[in-house]
């Protein structure tokens, strides 16, 4: 079957490379209603409201991350990407934290008390940082996605975010009942 997918051509390399931000290029401080505001030091341009976006948020969660604001006619506009967080001051660092944190809302598993398969649906009781939790993923492999060298993302019904760092930290009992439907 032929797909009727046009690919889209990736920009040139300057084009990206302009777009990404140094610490030189900008100060990040709280502005009003303790949100994030963004000066370029280019040329003293004041960006209100601005939020931090993962680009890749499984690959690199410390990378690549798009600086964004909202026009006055509710148009969403990037500022540019930061590289990697390491090379900025400490308090930018915790700006660009807090607002990935509002944004995203991942829970991370310590441990699997129950799986159930029901209607190609996977029932999960797990403990996270906030406790007993249950949830619902389709038993796909699109929900399931690999995190570092030994770790998964499962995505729920709902897109939340669910993250096992190492499955071999999981109790060998939690492990094998794990791999028993998580096995791609």
């Amino acid at each position: 079957m032929k797909s009727n997918i046009i690919p889209m051509p990736l920009p040139p390399v300057s084009v990206v490379r302009d777009r990404l931000l140094e610490p030189s290029d900008i100060t990040l401080h709280t502005g009003l209603h303790g949100l994030m505001e963004c000066v370029l030091t280019s040329d003293d341009k004041v960006y209100h409201g601005v939020t931090a976006v993962l680009l890749f948020p499984i690959s690199h969660p410390e990378r690549f991350i798009s600086l964004r604001y909202t026009n006055e006619e509710d148009k969403e506009h990037e500022i540019g990407i930061i590289g990697g967080l390491r090379t900025f001051p400490d308090e930018a660092v915790a700006l660009v934290r807090a607002s990935l944190a509002r944004h995203y809302h991942e829970q991370c598993v310590h441990r699997v008390h129950r799986i159930k398969n029901e209607y190609g649906q996977l029932f999960f009781k797990v403990e996270t940082q906030r406790g007993i939790e249950d949830f619902v993923m389709p038993w796909r492999q699109d929900r399931a996605e690999d995190y570092g060298t030994n770790g998964k993302v499962l995505l729920d019904a709902l897109n939340n975010r669910y993250l096992i760092p190492d499955i071999d930290q999981l109790a060998d009992k939690e492990k094998r009942l794990l791999l028993t439907y998580i096995y791609w």
